[in-house]
């Protein structure tokens, strides 16, 4: 899931004002629920979630934010799955996959039996539908809502060589051929990604459903968004904007265990306050990122209080490129000796929150164990400072307002800790905030910064998702790397590590490459992990805290 530094195109309102051809299908299904399984006499038909904000579609594809795959999870599947409570991949829409020896050729095996919503079979051909489907977008769709698809793919069909993916053939009914143009350390873990789920091809045709517009400053999307249609556990079933809920269906034809609920509703609560009063009234079952300062007075109101692994970093980016005297390496040793982390993660940061040693967590194939933290000693980064000629030096150090991440609860907070701990080895730090979306980031693609807080949360298990996003890119990253000594060799370094086929050999390649990134480099200060967390009702039983916030809720049941 995207709860990362990336701000979602803007969807226009009229987009979402959904009349849904299917709800007379959707309420024939909420009908005979009661029927299945699981819908026990002690347990409610209708689990309601707080959501923090509306889904901006429901086609997973063109969807960028947290709060759109909260909804379509539970409706889409893909060919590989997340094990619960883990970033691992496992079987879903595929039972298996192989690589060819050169890492350029996979084969799935795909699950029998598995039909989509309108009935139509899921095989072979639906799976090479689907992928070609993504590789063809038009160029608004390709500047914008595929994003997900450029990321991870680099390209689209229009500039095909330099795409990751090439093709998709079906070798019989149940096996398809998925040939990439490079080895990567991607596949398969980023078809886990809810954007590559498979949808059926007959309602993506009869939707029109590449068919997306510019439209002012957000985008226009086809009739399909509005009523998708998958393989999951649950159906859409309808989206109240007046009432501001998302109502899902079970789906009594699922292929596996069927959901436990007949509906699951999520209620568009912006305000998190709110959130916490409605959850006390019983008007709502749970809600996510409760206020880690709540969290004690949730639970001894009785609640459970579910704390995911961390699957983040909080850092402090540096741009040599805007203040030259950051180019000297003790200089930014210096700043990471002044900073007082165990206090900042003691006082500032979630229970279960730890100083990181590296750009990535350890829960990430990859990470080198025998880093250890740059502890705290003012004393050797005014040292460090005087060696440089950097004593008394100036840093326009800038945070966000208006935004709560799960790695920077409250930035203004964060930042006054940090800035107090480098005024106290002499630097005089300039102040600068703007909101998230009203100027920081944009200036933080800019260059207008020295130093600034920001962060990630991993989309999917791979190095190359967290080291690989900061640095593998020389023309075009935050932390201006291009404008360093040892910037083209990062770059080059996590790339051939990305290329690597050999799982264990790769692994060593990346913590190396930590190691160099820590100990050689030091392009940016990783400052910590912080375990986000959800909050139940203690009558919710069955939801698993993801560390990639991808919970699901087909298992989850709520007591009368």
């Amino acid at each position: 899931m995207k709860l990362t530094r990336k701000a979602a195109p803007v969807a226009l309102a009229t987009t979402l004002a959904l009349t849904l051809a299917a709800c007379a299908q959707s309420d024939r299904g909420s009908s005979s629920s009661s029927k299945s399984s699981g819908s026990g006499g002690n347990v409610k038909d209708t689990i309601t979630f707080g959501a923090a904000g509306a889904p901006e579609l429901f086609d997973p594809f063109y969807a960028t934010d947290g709060e759109t795959f909260r909804v379509t999870r539970q409706m889409m599947e893909g060919l590989v799955g997340i094990k619960p409570g883990t970033a691992d991949i496992q079987p879903e829409l595929a039972t298996s996959w192989e690589a060819s020896a050169d890492g350029k050729e996979w084969t799935f095996k795909l699950r029998n039996g598995v039909k989509f919503w309108d009935g139509e079979a899921f095989n072979a051909a639906a799976v090479c539908y689907n992928m070609d489907r993504m590789f063809d977008q038009n160029e608004v769709a390709q500047g914008g809502p595929a994003g997900y698809w450029s990321d991870v793919m680099g390209a689209f069909k229009s500039d095909a060589k330099n795409a990751l993916y090439q093709s998709c053939s079906a070798k019989d009914d149940m096996t398809a051929v998925i040939k990439i143009s490079r080895p990567t350390s991607k596949f398969p873990t980023a078809l886990s990604l809810d954007s590559f789920s498979m949808q059926s091809p007959k309602a993506l045709k009869a939707g029109d459903a590449n068919n997306v517009t510019k439209q002012g400053e957000g985008f226009g999307y086809p009739a399909y968004s509005k009523n998708p249609v998958g393989t999951g556990p649950y159906k859409l079933g309808k989206y109240d904007e007046a009432n501001k809920t998302v109502t899902l269906v079970r789906n009594d034809d699922y292929w596996g265990e069927k959901a436990k609920t007949a509906k699951l509703v999520f209620k568009i609560i912006p305000d998190e306050s709110t959130r916490r009063q409605e959850l006390e009234a019983g008007s709502i079952d749970g809600y996510d990122l409760p206020n880690p300062a709540d969290w004690k007075g949730l639970k001894d109101a009785g609640n459970k209080v579910l704390v995911r692994p961390a699957f983040n970093i909080l850092y402090v980016g540096l741009n040599p490129a805007h203040n030259p005297k950051l180019k000297d390496l003790k200089v930014r040793q210096a700043l990471y000796y002044a900073m007082n982390r165990d206090q900042l993660v003691k006082t500032q940061l979630p229970e279960g929150a730890t100083v990181a040693t590296q750009f990535m967590p350890e829960t990430v194939s990859g990470y080198n164990k025998n880093l250890k933290p740059y502890p705290y000693d003012p004393e050797k980064a005014k040292s460090l400072l005087k060696e440089a000629g950097a004593e008394g030096m100036t840093l326009l150090f800038a945070y966000p307002s208006e935004v709560s991440r799960p790695y920077m609860p409250n930035p203004q907070k964060i930042y006054e800790a940090l800035r107090a701990d480098l005024e106290k080895v002499g630097i005089k730090v300039q102040v600068n905030t703007k909101p998230w979306n009203g100027g920081y980031l944009d200036t933080v693609d800019n260059g207008g910064y020295d130093a600034w807080l920001l962060g990630w949360t991993g989309d999917y298990n791979s190095a190359d998702n967290f080291i690989g996003t900061f640095f593998a890119n020389l023309k075009e990253n935050d932390f201006h790397t291009k404008a360093t000594s040892y910037g083209p060799q990062l770059s080059k370094d996590l790339q051939a590590a990305d290329a690597i086929v050999d799982e264990t050999q790769r692994n060593a390649a990346y913590e190396r490459i930590n190691q160099q990134i820590q100990e050689d480099y030091l392009p940016g200060l990783a400052i910590s992990h912080s375990p986000p967390a959800l909050v139940v009702s203690p009558k919710m039983n069955g939801l698993v805290p993801s560390p990639l916030t991808a919970e699901t809720f087909s298992s989850v049941t709520v007591s009368k």
